[in-house]
C-alpha cells in the first residue's frame, strides 16, 4: 500500500516537477558570450602624475608616470589594486624615461637619448638625437621614427636615416607597424604620411583640433577636442566629424584587437560593428573618468589608463549559466541575513567586507523574488544546495508570521532586539513577544504578492513534502487573514496597513485610469487563486468570482493599460498622489501575481482573458527590455515575448553589482524624449552595464544616480529570478558549447 501511494504521488506531482516543455515558443540557445568586467589599480595621486600604459606577452603591465615607471600591485575582481613604482630592473630609475609602448609584444622605451628595450636580452638601444623627444614608434625591421613635437629622426641601428620636421604644426603622435616600412605622423591640425622608400614626408588630411589616433585595416580614426573622423587611406579622403557619441573630447585612440576604443574627459567608449557604442564610465569600470591612454592589455583585455589609476577591462567567455553560477556564489557569500535575500550597505568606497546586511521595508519581497529563483532552479537541475537555499529561505518567510502577535499577518522584517533606533524607518518597529527579537510592522501589498507567488511556485514545484506542506499553510494563513478581515491587512493596532487594501470600498474608489484600481484587482484575484488551487477551500473561489463579478474586479483587470494615466482634476488628493507618474514598482507586483493569475485560473475562459491582459501589459512594458517581464510573459505560451531582449539583459547586465556613480545624461549618442507619464527618458533603453544597478521595481531609463560605492545590491531578485524563470519555461536551453 505505501508503494502504491508512493507512486500514485509520482505520478500526480510529476508534471509540476518536471521543467516545463516548451511548446513552440522560441528558445535562447545559451553559448558562451563575452561577458565584461573591470580590474581597478588606483594609484597616488597626490605623489603620482601617470602618463602612459602597455603590456608585453608575458602579461607584465607597466605605466610610465612623471616619477618613472610604476607597476601594478595585487588586485582582482571587485579587490582592487594599486600603482606603485617598478623596481624590477633596478638600474632603469638611471634613464630619463620620456614614452613606452608596445612593439612586437614587449615593452620598449624611449629615453632622452635612445630606444631602449629589457627585451631580445637587451641588445635593443637604438641611438637618436633629439633631447626632448616624447614620441616614437616602430615599423618593421626594428626601424623607429622619433619625435619631439616639431622635429622627427628615423633611426635605425643607431643610424640616423633621416632628419626632418613640421614647423607649422605641433605633433601629438605617430604610429608606425611591423609588418610595415611607413609611418603616419598626427599634428594638431593635419595628418601626414612617411614614405620610407623615398624618405617623403607628405600631409594628406588638414583639420583642426586633432588629439590621437590609430589604424584600423584601410583606415585611420582621429580623435578631435570635438568628435572623431575617419580617413580611408585607399581613397586619400576624410570622412565627416563624427559627433554622434557618448563624448566628444577625445584624448586617446586605439585599435585592440580589430575594435576601435576612445578615451574621453569622461570615460571610454568602443565603437561596436553595429555602429553603436558600448560606454565606460565611473567606478564600475575606471577609477577616474579622464582617460590618458588605451593600450591591448593582456589574456582579452583593453588598458585604460586614467589620472587616478587604471582600469584593466577583461572579456571572459562565459554562458549564462556560468553566469548564474557567479551570481548564486556573491549571493550566499554577501547577501543573506537571517535567511533574508539583502542588501551590503555602509561600504568603504566599494570595499568588499567593510559594509553591513541592511534591513528592509521588503525583506519578504526581496526573499521571496530570490526564493522563487531557486524553485525553478531546483525544478530544473534538482541540486541539493538549491534545495536547501529554498528550505532557508522558507524559514525566514515563514518567521515572519511566527515573530508578531497578530494572527495571520506577516511582518516585513525581523532584527535583534536592542537597536531599533538604527534600523531603517524605527517608528514602525514593534518588540516581539520574544524580547531578543524586534519585528517591522505597516506590512504591504506588494510583500503579500511576493509571498504568495513564492509560496505557490514552492508548492507546485517543489517536491519535498515538507516544504510543499508548510507553503499551502502560509498561504491558507495570510489569505484566512485577509479574508476574515474584509480584505485588508489588518496591523497589531487593529488598523488596515496603508497599502494592504483589496476590499472593494477602496479599490474602487480610484477613477478607472488610475493603476492601482487595475493593479488591487489584479492581486487580489492571482491570491485567491492560488489560495483556492492549493487549499481547495471554496471560500477563495467564492471570494474570487464575487469580486470579479459583483465588484467588477474583472472589467478593472481587463482595462488596457493604454488607459492609464494620471487621475482626473476631479478626483480626490489620494488618487492623484498615487497617479502623477507611472510606478514601477507597480509593474513588480503585476508580474509576480501573474505567476498565480494565469497558472492556477479558475476555469479556461478566465485564463483566455488574463493572457489577453498580461500580454497586453508586456506590450506597454515593451521599450524597457525588461528580462523579468519578457519571461514572466512567456508562462502564457505566446510565441512573441522579446526573447532576444530578455537575453540581452542577463548577457548585459554587469557582474559588479554596487552603486557606484552613473552618468549618461551628458551623452551625445542617445536620443532623448519629452517628459511622459511613464518616465521614459531616451528613446532607446540603454544597456544595463551602462546604468544604475536597479531592481525590477526601478526605472530601466534612469540615465544618471549619485552612488559612490557605499552599497552592493543581490544579484538573488535582479538576476537569478528571470534566468531560472526562463529555464524552467523552456525558453532558456541549458549552456551549449
Amino acid at each position: 500500500m505505501q508503494k502504491f501511494t508512493l507512486s500514485l504521488f509520482i505520478l500526480i506531482t510529476l508534471p509540476y516537477l518536471l521543467p516545463a516543455q516548451n511548446t513552440g515558443q522560441p528558445v535562447h540557445s545559451d553559448k558562451p558570450f563575452w561577458q565584461d568586467y573591470s580590474i581597478k589599480f588606483y594609484a597616488d595621486t597626490t605623489k603620482t602624475s601617470l602618463l602612459e600604459v602597455a603590456a608585453d606577452r608575458n602579461g607584465v603591465i607597466q605605466m610610465l608616470a612623471a616619477e618613472g615607471l610604476q607597476n601594478t600591485r595585487d588586485g582582482r575582481f571587485q579587490y582592487p589594486g594599486t600603482v606603485g613604482a617598478d623596481n624590477q630592473y633596478r638600474f632603469m630609475k638611471d634613464k630619463k624615461i620620456t614614452n613606452l609602448t608596445s612593439y612586437n609584444d614587449q615593452l620598449i622605451y624611449l629615453t632622452d637619448q635612445a630606444v631602449i628595450s629589457n627585451a631580445w636580452a637587451g641588445s635593443l638601444f637604438c641611438h637618436h638625437h633629439l633631447k626632448g623627444a616624447n614620441l616614437f614608434a616602430g615599423s618593421r625591421d626594428f626601424t623607429f621614427l622619433v619625435s619631439d613635437g616639431k622635429a622627427l629622426q628615423l633611426v635605425r641601428d643607431s643610424k640616423t636615416l633621416w632628419s626632418g620636421s613640421i614647423p607649422d604644426d605641433a605633433i601629438v603622435g605617430l604610429l608606425g607597424s611591423t609588418s610595415a616600412a611607413d609611418f603616419w605622423i598626427l599634428g594638431k591640425n593635419a595628418l601626414y604620411l612617411f614614405t620610407t622608400a623615398n624618405q617623403k614626408l607628405s600631409k594628406v588630411l588638414s583639420g583642426s583640433n586633432f588629439t590621437a589616433f590609430d589604424q584600423l585595416d584601410q583606415s585611420i580614426y582621429i580623435g578631435t577636442t570635438d568628435g572623431f573622423l575617419v580617413f580611408d587611406i585607399l581613397k586619400k579622403q576624410g570622412g565627416n566629424l563624427m559627433q554622434k557619441l557618448p563624448v566628444t573630447k577625445i584624448t586617446a585612440v586605439r585599435n585592440v584587437g580589430g575594435k576601435m576604443w576612445f578615451g574621453t574627459n569622461e570615460g571610454a567608449f568602443a565603437l561596436r560593428t553595429d555602429g553603436r557604442f558600448d560606454y565606460y564610465y565611473g567606478e564600475r569600470w575606471l577609477p577616474g573618468n579622464a582617460v590618458l591612454d588605451i593600450e591591448k592589455g593582456p589574456a582579452n583585455s583593453v588598458l585604460v589608463l586614467t589620472s587616478k589609476g587604471l582600469g584593466q577591462i577583461c572579456f571572459q567567455k562565459m554562458t549564462l549559466s556560468e553566469k548564474a553560477a557567479r551570481m548564486e556564489q556573491q549571493v550566499r557569500a554577501r547577501h543573506i541575513r537571517n535567511g533574508f535575500n539583502a542588501t551590503v550597505v555602509n561600504m568603504e568606497h566599494g570595499k568588499i567586507g567593510t559594509g553591513f546586511l541592511e534591513d528592509s521595508d521588503n525583506d519578504g519581497l526581496w526573499t521571496s523574488m530570490y526564493l522563487g529563483g531557486e524553485i525553478f532552479r531546483y525544478a530544473v537541475t534538482r541540486e541539493p544546495e538549491a534545495l536547501q537555499n529554498c528550505r532557508e529561505s522558507l524559514d525566514a518567510l515563514e518567521r515572519l508570521y511566527s515573530i508578531n502577535p497578530v494572527p495571520g499577518f506577516p511582518a516585513r522584517s525581523f532584527e535583534r532586539s536592542g537597536h531599533i533606533a538604527e534600523l531603517g524607518d524605527p517608528e514602525r518597529w514593534q518588540h516581539a513577544p520574544d524580547k531578543e527579537w524586534d519585528w517591522k510592522s505597516t506590512t504591504s501589498s506588494d510583500e503579500v504578492i511576493g509571498h504568495i507567488f513564492a509560496f505557490g511556485a514552492m508548492a507546485e514545484l517543489v517536491d519535498d513534502a515538507a516544504l510543499k506542506s508548510r507553503a499551502v499553510v502560509l498561504i491558507d494563513t495570510v489569505m484566512s487573514h485577509i479574508l476574515k478581515n474584509d480584505m485588508y491587512l489588518i496591523d497589531y493596532d487593529g488598523k488596515p496597513t496603508m497599502w494592504g487594501k483589496w476590499n472593494p470600498n477602496y479599490v474602487n474608489s480610484f477613477p478607472v485610469n488610475v493603476g492601482d484600481r487595475k493593479l488591487n484587482s489584479s492581486n487580489i484575484v492571482a491570491m485567491l487563486q492560488t489560495a483556492y488551487h492549493f487549499t481547495k477551500k471554496e471560500k477563495y473561489k467564492a471570494k474570487a468570482m464575487e469580486l470579479m463579478t459583483r465588484y467588477g474586479y474583472l472589467e478593472n483587470m481587463m482595462r488596457p493599460m493604454r488607459v492609464i494615466g494620471m487621475a482626473p482634476d476631479d478626483a480626490d488628493e489620494h488618487a492623484k498622489h498615487m497617479s502623477d507618474g507611472w510606478n514601477h514598482s507597480d509593474d513588480e507586483m503585476y508580474f509576480l501575481g501573474y505567476w498565480g493569475l494565469y497558472r492556477y485560473a479558475l476555469n479556461d475562459s478566465l485564463k483566455t482573458k488574463y493572457r489577453q491582459s498580461i500580454i497586453d501589459h508586456w506590450q506597454a512594458e515593451r521599450p524597457e527590455k525588461e528580462g523579468a517581464w519578457n519571461i514572466f510573459t512567456a508562462l502564457t505560451g505566446t510565441r512573441e515575448f522579446d526573447l532576444k531582449e530578455a537575453a540581452w539583459y542577463l548577457q548585459e547586465h554587469p557582474l559588479d553589482l554596487i552603486d557606484w556613480e552613473i552618468r549618461n545624461s551628458h551623452r551625445k549618442d542617445i536620443e532623448k524624449i519629452e517628459m511622459n507619464f511613464r518616465k521614459q527618458t531616451t528613446k532607446e533603453v540603454l544597456p544595463p552595464d551602462e546604468r544604475p544597478i536597479q531592481r525590477h521595481n526601478g526605472n530601466m531609463f534612469a540615465l544618471d544616480h549619485g552612488g559612490n560605492g557605499q552599497s552592493e545590491h543581490s544579484a538573488g531578485d535582479i538576476w537569478l529570478l528571470p534566468y531560472w524563470m526562463g529555464r524552467y519555461l523552456g525558453v532558456i536551453s541549458a549552456p551549449q558549447q
